[in-house]
């Protein structure tokens, strides 16, 4: 049985430095040295997770093949990292909290106070250590403490992996700090007081970081370096420069082992010897680089117009973004986005916000607001034969869109915004008619489903059985299958025993390329390894 080592990644100074991202990072080097790791987000918010926060307060919510709805951060884990991430890989306050106030009501804690220490803190404990007993074959996990160092919501948190130590020993857990380093005259001083109480306020809980990483405009030289571990009590050779990155985060693993973060790590845990066995560093540092160099120089461009209700938060999409700029890794396409809000295309001459749009996508949402606007588009890119791709709600537009403009039903909606329409081309599943609380109640997680003979997407996946991940609640309504595939617009995607469609497209003597799902792919694609119906929309979209 291998033995497992933790390694703890704070944040400090200012929220939004990039922590999940750079555990990710972490967690890609360490599989590029042979490694088997898993990440963790312990998020210190009271809501269970955020499947029920709006998109503008956390950005988009992930979800995960076991139907977890999870934090965004998750995303990164999975594209960095070949790990397959559950719901155990997600904990927030309001989780630990609701466990352990179901066990004293069940009484479990008869005759004892129920307290921060130990209860709440044994229980985030157990949190951890529930990845590698599910999972014996693990070196390493990786756990990003959410918020920043000073908050008064991570304190239990903060407060559980000081006590991990105790428990585990110093020789199996590692305390990183990612803090900031900031410039702020013209001359480019650099300030390490921020990070140097960011520090000491983590000294206060009782931790001191074995490793401190820097976010910076540029590398910081040896003598701030020294500067910082004087006044923070760690060498020197602990202190690593995050700099801005001048392409994209792709680039982040290739600077950290330019900055020999991955050796000091295995070093701290006397693993060195060990990787230096495995001959997987340079290849997998090599696609790295591929990836990287599509920013770089690519060898085209492509527009892609996103028309959705939560444009002005890029992380409300945020696994879509990536999976379209994924799809255009194999070609060497360069992706850019004409972000444009549904709303405005109800209000503002629609075809001009369209025009230098290359493809179209519609991704998926709540709520009636902005619908319209998305029909407008999507008729657009049908009309004009512009490559279409819609996803979750997108499919669902689509669909309306099509019995109203081409069927004729013009009062054709879906009975999540319309119940009362003769044509409920989009109605609720029978399973959902009777719930009522909002979190974790949808379709979610992963479902097989099958796809036709002849079909775009079956030419996409070159499989007929594929599993995608879902969530919604509302589903294409049986009832009219007959009307859209006499009209041209196929059921390429069912689920195994036919009963719910999960994809449609139309014929391709109407459209080179349109397609609609109901699952959600972006959840799926990673930079090593790109979503085959993004790659095939980018490539459409390209004139490819």
């Amino acid at each position: 049985m291998r033995k497992t080592r933790y390694i703890f990644v704070t944040g400090g100074v200012a929220s939004s430095l990039g922590k999940g991202v750079s555990i990710a990072s972490i967690a890609a080097l360490l599989e590029a040295h042979g490694f088997k790791v898993t990440i963790q987000k312990l998020d210190p918010y009271i809501n269970i997770d955020p499947g029920t926060m709006s998109p503008f307060q956390h950005g988009e919510v992930y979800v995960t093949e076991d139907g977890a709805e999870t934090d965004l951060d998750l995303g990164y884990y999975e594209r960095f990292t070949h790990a397959n991430l559950a719901r155990e890989n997600s904990v927030s306050t309001g989780q630990i909290y609701y466990s352990v106030i179901q066990r004293e009501r069940r009484g479990e804690y008869l005759g004892r106070t129920v307290q921060v220490i130990p209860h709440i803190t044994n229980e985030i404990k157990k949190r951890i250590l529930l990845l590698a007993q599910k999972n014996a074959e693990l070196d390493f996990v990786l756990v990003e403490i959410g918020g920043t160092v000073g908050d008064i919501e991570s304190v239990p948190f903060l407060e559980a992996i000081r006590q991990f130590r105790l428990d585990h020993g110093a020789e199996s857990t590692m305390f990183i700090h990612l803090t900031f380093v900031p410039s702020i005259t013209k001359g480019g001083e650099i300030k390490t007081k921020p990070t140097q109480h960011s520090v000491k306020e983590l000294q206060k809980q009782g931790i001191q970081p074995d490793i401190l990483i820097c976010r910076t405009e540029g590398h910081l030289d040896s003598e701030v370096k020294e500067k910082i571990s004087l006044f923070c009590n760690l060498a020197p050779k602990r202190v690593f420069s995050a700099p801005d990155i001048e392409h994209t985060i792709y680039e982040i693993p290739q600077i950290f082992h330019s900055e020999d973060l991955d050796r000091e790590i295995l070093q701290y845990f006397r693993l060195e010897g060990e990787a230096e066995g495995f001959l997987l560093m340079n290849p997998m540092l090599a696609k790295w680089e591929q990836v990287v160099d599509v920013f770089r120089s690519p060898r085209r461009s492509v527009k892609i117009a996103v028309v959705g209700k939560y444009m002005a938060l890029h992380d409300a999409y945020r696994s879509l973004y990536e999976a379209m700029t994924h799809g255009g890794f194999p070609q060497k396409i360069a992706v850019e986005f004409i972000k444009i809000d549904s709303e405005k295309v109800e209000e503002e001459n629609y075809q001009n916000l369209l025009k230098d749009a290359q493809g179209v996508l519609v991704p998926g949402g709540f709520g009636e607001r902005g619908v319209e606007g998305k029909l407008l588009a999507i008729r657009f890119a049908r009309e004009n034969k512009i490559p279409y791709f819609g996803i979750c709600l997108g499919m669902q537009c689509a669909v309306i869109e099509f019995a109203r403009n081409v069927l004729g039903f013009a009062d054709a909606h879906s009975t999540e915004f319309h119940p009362e329409s003769e044509h409920p081309v989009i109605s609720l599943m029978e399973e959902q008619a009777g719930v009522i609380n909002k979190g974790g109640t949808m379709r979610l997680g992963a479902y097989p489903a099958k796809l036709s003979e002849g079909s775009l997407l079956l030419e996409c996946y070159r499989e007929t059985l594929i599993h995608e991940r879902h969530r919604h609640r509302f589903e294409f309504n049986n009832k009219f299958r007959k009307d859209f595939e006499k009209a041209g617009m196929k059921l390429t995607g069912l689920s195994p025993d036919g009963t719910l469609v999960e994809a449609v497209e139309l014929e391709r003597k109407l459209h080179p390329f349109f397609i609609g799902t109901q699952y959600h792919p972006e959840f799926k694609s990673k930079p090593l390894k790109p979503h085959p119906v993004f790659t095939r929309f980018i490539e459409k979209s390209a004139g490819l």
